[in-house]
């Protein structure tokens, strides 16, 4: 598939109520990107690796987003860099990056691509480390999408992703504002979006003044992913596609494909369960 021919599907999913624009709100987040954000991100994964750089590893960033891990991978010795993303304002938003600190860098590749392209895939070969953060859940068809990535890992190689923890019936309301909110028109989103953010941060912000200290947890608010607590918000109330899995569904998933589970962090609530993997280098068992 040309890029092209992904900008116009994504443009016609847009349009049809089925995809949330995430790079917008990436967009906005590039003016405040500085040296703090950037050494933040690389904190993030030398400490989630458990790893002191990334010198001599290959790096895939499917579902780049900002960019801003895709540029930390680079700062940290990776070599070669491929950033991919579905939506062409996030494409964008990595290659202003790249721009912007590495313009001259050749073995940082940067797509608008489609995870679930599997011609483009095999174009790529195989990595070191394949990051996907917060992405899969998105696609429509997650479990598809997993298939998808698994051969892009390198024998003995790691995958690091990051999915919507299952939360029932909690889940199965936010897939319905989700989906209303992508399916009003953009001046009508409020009625959806307000209401939500009452919801998100009502509780917060009323502890916050019961405490003395009104407006603190938003003055202070750090994600670990670089967005500001409103644009959080915009992400999460319009994050659609929507899905979730349980932690032990996603484990045995892999480790049917040969993986080993290195590192888990769950979340009780709404939110995103951490996954880094090992692809072992014998044969995996069958999958179910």
């Amino acid at each position: 598939m040309t890029d092209s021919q992904v900008s116009l599907e994504f443009d016609q999913s847009v349009a049809r109520g089925e995809r949330f624009e995430f790079g917008r709100n990436w967009q906005r987040f590039l003016s405040h990107i500085n040296e703090d954000c950037i050494l933040e991100a690389e904190r993030s994964l030398k400490d989630k690796l458990n790893v002191t750089d990334l010198s001599g590893r290959s790096f895939l960033d499917i579902g780049s987003g900002s960019g801003l891990f895709s540029l930390a991978a680079v700062r940290l010795g990776a070599d070669p860099v491929v950033s991919f993303d579905y939506d062409t304002f996030s494409a964008a938003c990595c290659k202003e990056l790249k721009n912007r600190y590495y313009p001259q860098r050749i073995n940082w590749k940067i797509d608008q691509a489609s995870v679930l392209d599997e011609a483009y895939l095999k174009s790529l070969g195989t990595f070191d480390i394949v990051y996907s953060w917060g992405v899969l859940h998105h696609t429509g068809i997650m479990w598809t999408s997993f298939a998808y990535v698994d051969p892009l890992v390198k024998p003995g190689g790691t995958l690091f992703i990051a999915i919507y923890n299952d939360q029932g019936l909690t889940s199965r309301n936010w897939h319905r504002v989700k989906h209303l909110y992508n399916r009003l028109p953009s001046w009508l989103r409020w009625l959806v979006l307000y209401p939500a953010f009452l919801r998100l941060w009502g509780p917060t912000t009323l502890r916050d003044l019961l405490r003395g200290k009104p407006g603190e947890t938003w003055r202070t608010y750090a994600n670990g992913r670089g967005m500001s607590p409103w644009d959080d918000v915009v992400d999460w109330v319009g994050g659609y596609p929507f899905e979730v899995a349980k932690p032990g569904d996603i484990f045995t998933f892999f480790r049917q494909r040969g993986y080993t589970l290195t590192t888990m962090v769950t979340t009780h609530n709404k939110g995103c369960n951490e996954f880094i993997f090992n692809k072992d280098t014998a044969d995996a068992e069958p999958a179910a």
